[in-house]
Order: C-alpha cells, then structure tokens, then sequence
C-alpha cells in the first residue's frame, strides 16, 4: 500500500524549532520529487518546499527561506523539514508529498500522495 506518514509538529514559541518527518510505504521516494506544502485557515495550500528527484533544484517559498530546509533520507524512505526561527504566521497544518517526474514545480495539484497533515502552532 502506498502511503505517506507523517510525524513531528505541536506547539512552539516564536523562535523556537520543530522538525517534521514524513515516512514513504510501498514505494521509494528517491524515484520522486518531494514536497512540503502548509494550509492555515481560511487559506489556500501553499507550497513551502519542492525538490527533485534528483535533488539537484529545491525551491523555498520567500515566507520560510533562511529558516526551513528540507531534506531526504532515502535509506530509511523519510524526508524531513527542520524549521528555525518559528513565527506565529507559520501556524497551519503541514503536509508532505510525492509525485512522479523530476520537477521541482511546487504546485499542488501535480502531486499524486500525501501525508495525513501535522498541525504546527507557534504561540506564545
């Protein structure tokens, strides 16, 4: 069966740091490019983190370059996203995913799986 399963996120202060992992079943996720996309409220999902398949290209949204990274560790099917440096506008729910190709296109609708979302919230 092919799934995404996600873990990290909860509550954190303004400044502080989370890590979310999101763990690949059924299929490798070296062969995809990978994702990680937030929804808060009342707002569309939007695409924080993309990288290709190669690894080669990764894109940040302005709203979390310098303080997110991403990364994948394809002996154990996981990708990671370490956040630094937390705002109170980085509350929403996170989610990964995977799709086929090599783009790093940061568009949701060209994913194809998805994790089952973890919720962040920074406040103090």
């Amino acid at each position: 069966q092919v799934q995404l399963v996600q873990s990290g996120g909860g509550l954190a202060q303004p400044g502080e740091f989370l890590r979310l992992s999101c763990a690949a079943s059924g299929f490798s996720l070296g062969t995809y490019a990978i994702g990680w996309f937030r929804q808060a409220p009342g707002k569309e999902r939007e695409g924080i983190s993309c990288v290709s398949r190669s690894g080669t290209n990764t894109y940040y949204a302005d709203s979390v370059k310098g303080r997110f990274t991403v990364s994948r560790d394809n002996a154990e099917n996981t990708i990671y996203l370490q956040m630094n440096s937390l705002k109170p506008e980085d509350t929403a729910l996170y989610y990964c995913a995977a799709k086929n190709g090599n783009s790093w296109y940061c568009a949701a609708d060209e994913f194809d799986y998805w994790g089952q979302g973890a919720q962040v919230t920074v406040s103090s």
